[in-house]
């Protein structure tokens, strides 16, 4: 995993709201399915770490893609395995941690957890 790790570009969660608002990236959660349904990112792609293996064929091959996660460590790995894929894949450096301290908009109720 050291290997990819240095391989993955970051960006910041303000940086990230720009690149989706603006059309230029999407935004991919691989966050788990409980996490997801506390608070997500209103009209994001959702596809679990998990499941991510096979499904990342879902994606479209054509698009930016921002990874997200709780911290960024997941979303990290999930990033380096889209990039080996051939996708053009980055890392929500802090995840939805950082999200939501940015006071970016999450869907209700809104809960991130910080542990």
């Amino acid at each position: 995993m050291n290997r990819l790790r240095g391989a993955v570009p970051q960006v910041d969660a303000k940086t990230a709201q720009q690149l989706y608002e603006s059309g230029e990236a999407e935004l991919l959660d691989v966050r788990e399915q409980d996490e997801w349904d506390r608070g997500h990112i209103d009209g994001i792609k959702f596809i679990p770490m998990g499941q991510l293996p096979w499904r990342w064929r879902e994606l479209d091959t054509d698009r930016r893609w921002i990874v997200v996660c709780r911290s960024g460590n997941r979303s990290h790995y999930a990033a380096a395995i889209l990039r080996q894929a051939g996708l053009d894949a980055v890392n929500l450096d802090g995840g939805m941690i950082e999200w939501q301290a940015n006071k970016l908009p999450i869907t209700p109720p809104g809960i991130v957890d910080r542990h």
